[in-house]
């Protein structure tokens, strides 16, 4: 970084960089800024380096922060970059690769200073070391005169939403990304939730409030378009056949310091590299969309961002906008709606997925009018599949998301219409050929077992067999194996209940004579048959309205008959055991006038023909199932720390931040 720089270890003994952070101050009109933004350097290749980049930037910016006061240098590169931005649209038009190149180069060495000041110092520290500029030689004092801190935040904004994305000028727009992103980062350093500060004042309530509506777009078709990295050969600077100074300029930047940021900075994982991170704009875009929409409100006005994710509509909506929504815009669903069918795969975008389902109205009415809902359920499905590779966080989110679908009527019929074949994902048993209904049913039920095993969460549970209810009444010919898996359930269910009321029984026998305290098996007995109640209320749901369409379920409930034998006269299930107990007997003797060692092809017609028999008044009518998901029901605040835990290991925060820590970063726990 400086002119001439090759790589890390060259920059504490760079003399451009060595004179920026010195206690002399430099003019605005000094030729040195030009030299000093028309750097080559040859930068880290891997996660690991770059760490090694951030080590070498730490001793320079503190020499910085100590000599700022009187050279004021720190707020005349950040003027030097000002003066750039005010061209960048014009330059794109004109295609001027140089000066976008040296703009971007500015704002990079912004960015990396900002990234240790912001560690080193309060806010109200950071604010000064803006403040500081040249009055006199050799003399540096405050100025009144503007704010640079707001102005720098006022220009990010605008660069994101006015220049156009192209090859030349993807890098500006991720630095400008990046650099909002890390002004927030002082929260990566805070254990408590911060809700003020001068950042948070300029962004909700200064100048850049005029420019929500803008920001929110603009960020959400960065993450629509997914533009990979341009090659470096184009996204600076194209190569000249006879070379030359302007080509040997960019290629520094192009074979080396755009991996700075495309390998994400410090955070990342071992072994990311720009080959696994192709996105880093649409990635950058979306963290950052997160990061807004989940500033909290202030004490007598709502947070901008977030009234603009959840009142935008789609670019066919010809109706005229409200009033009462300042901050709405248009964008095209379709669009929208398939990238997020495409990106589930990141806990970013299942949590924007989330967002925009419960908060945006409009999103929600048109994702569930879609008849290809397979595309965006299928990919929610498969990170429950693989529960034991996620996050929590991320296997919340996705029941959350199947929770909230899954309260309309209409979804949970259609998706028992929607055939699939060979779900190669799914290992436990070849499925050739199964509905969209049955294969959710499968997923929920696996997630609800893998719970139980290990992590033992009751909200986890909670929303899975909230889901599955919803479900119930709409069960539309069940596959054999989802049949069979819920019967399956129930059997394991009715395991641990008999496991944990033995052991109830031998603690109250120990109690005689003992004081020694002892487990409460009373509240785990209540717990267990709460879940036990669910799932025969989920059974005798199906049962009740749709039973003549699932032959397959009651043929697993005959079966299994012998696991319902102990609940039929525990006070807790005889109401809802009425009903499984009719099923059971009117099933069991007309398979008994069928005669005996039938096939299994006969017992099923059997169970056909008597569906249509069976007279639905024999059956008591219980009350629907249906359940909301509810975000009161969530911590206060729950999904900052999330989305503080994406930010962090997308590397926006430096990779020692000593305070935050325990907060911000989540495993798989």
């Amino acid at each position: 970084m400086g002119a001439n720089t090759s790589q890390v270890s060259d920059l504490s003994d760079n003399p451009s960089l060595r004179t920026l952070v010195g206690t002399e101050s430099i003019s605005e009109n000094d030729p040195f800024w030009n030299q000093l933004i028309s750097f080559t350097f040859i930068s880290p290749t891997s996660s690991g380096d770059s760490k090694l980049l951030e080590e070498a930037v730490i001793p320079l910016a503190k020499i910085l922060i100590e000599n700022n006061p009187r050279s004021g240098n720190f707020g005349a590169l950040v003027r030097i970059f000002l003066g750039r931005t005010k061209e960048l649209k014009v330059s794109t038009e004109c295609q001027d690769q140089l000066f976008i190149w040296q703009a971007h180069n500015a704002l990079f060495m912004i960015r990396c200073l900002l990234k240790v000041f912001i560690r080193e110092m309060s806010e109200e520290e950071l604010h000064l070391q803006f403040s500081y500029q040249e009055r006199a030689p050799g003399s540096c004092a405050e100025t009144g005169s503007e704010d640079l801190l707001e102005e720098l935040l006022s220009n990010l904004i605008h660069l994101i939403v006015e220049v156009p994305l192209l090859d030349i000028t993807y890098s500006i727009l991720f630095e400008a990304v990046t650099t909002l992103l890390v002004f927030f980062s002082y929260q990566l350093f805070n254990k408590d939730i911060l809700r003020d500060g001068l950042i948070y004042q300029h962004i909700m309530k200064g100048r850049c409030l005029s420019l929500t509506s803008r920001l929110v777009k603009t960020l959400l078709y960065n993450f629509i378009r997914q533009e990979k990295c341009p090659p470096p050969a184009t996204h600076i600077f194209e190569q000249k056949a006879e070379g030359g100074l302007l080509y040997g300029l960019a290629s520094g930047v192009a074979s080396g310091l755009w991996s700075v940021f495309t390998l994400g900075g410090a955070g990342n994982k071992a072994g990311v590299d720009q080959e696994h991170n192709p996105l880093p704009l649409s990635n950058q875009s979306l963290l950052l969309l997160l990061v807004l929409a989940n500033l909290t409100d202030g004490p007598d006005w709502p947070n901008p961002y977030r009234q603009a994710i959840t009142c935008f509509r789609n670019t066919q909506d010809t109706s005229s906008m409200s009033a009462e929504q300042p901050h709405t815009f248009q964008i095209n669903f379709n669009s929208l709606y398939t990238a997020l069918c495409e990106q589930q795969r990141s806990d970013q975008a299942t949590l924007l997925l989330y967002t925009l389902l419960h908060q945006n109205a409009n999103m929600r009415t048109y994702m569930l009018s879609r008849t290809d809902m397979d595309n965006l359920v299928l990919p929610i499905l498969e990170i429950l599949y693989h529960v034991e590779n996620r996050n929590s966080h991320h296997v919340y989110m996705a029941l959350i998301i199947l929770l909230i679908l899954t309260e309309d009527d209409a979804f949970n019929r259609s998706v028992h219409e929607v055939e699939l074949k060979n779900i190669t994902w799914y290992t436990e048993r070849t499925l050739t050929e199964i509905s969209l209904g049955s294969l959710l049913i499968l997923v929920v039920i696996r997630t609800i077992q893998f719970n139980m095993t290990r992590t033992r969460d009751k909200y986890l549970h909670t929303n899975c067999l909230a889901a599955l209810a919803n479900m119930s009444a709409q069960f539309r010919c069940l596959h054999q194996y989802a049949a069979q898996r819920i019967i399956s359930l129930f059997a394991l269910l009715s395991k641990k209940h008999n496991k944990v009321l033995e052991q109830a029984t031998q603690s109250l026998r120990g109690r005689l004579g003992d004081d020694t305290a002892l487990p409460d098996y009373a509240q785990d007995l209540n717990v267990i048959e709460e879940v036990i109640r669910m799932m025969l209320e989920i059974i005798n749901s199906c049962l009740s309205n749709s039973l003549h369409h699932n032959p397959n379920l009651v043929y697993a409930l005959l079966y299994k008959r012998e696991l319902f034998e102990q609940f039929r006269t525990h006070p807790s299930f005889q109401d809802i055991m009425q009903n499984l107990d009719t099923v059971i007997g009117f099933f069991s003797q007309r398979l008994e006038l069928a005669g005996s060692d039938l096939s299994v092809e006969r017992v099923q017609e059997v169970i056909i023909k008597g569906a249509q028999a069976l007279p639905t008044d024999r059956l008591k009518k219980f009350p629907e199932l249906k359940f909301k998901y509810v975000e009161e029901d969530q911590p206060e605040d729950f999904f900052i720390p999330y989305v503080w835990s994406l930010v962090f290991n997308a590397g926006v925060g430096l990779h020692w931040s000593p305070h935050g820590i325990e907060l911000f970063s989540m495993d798989s726990g």
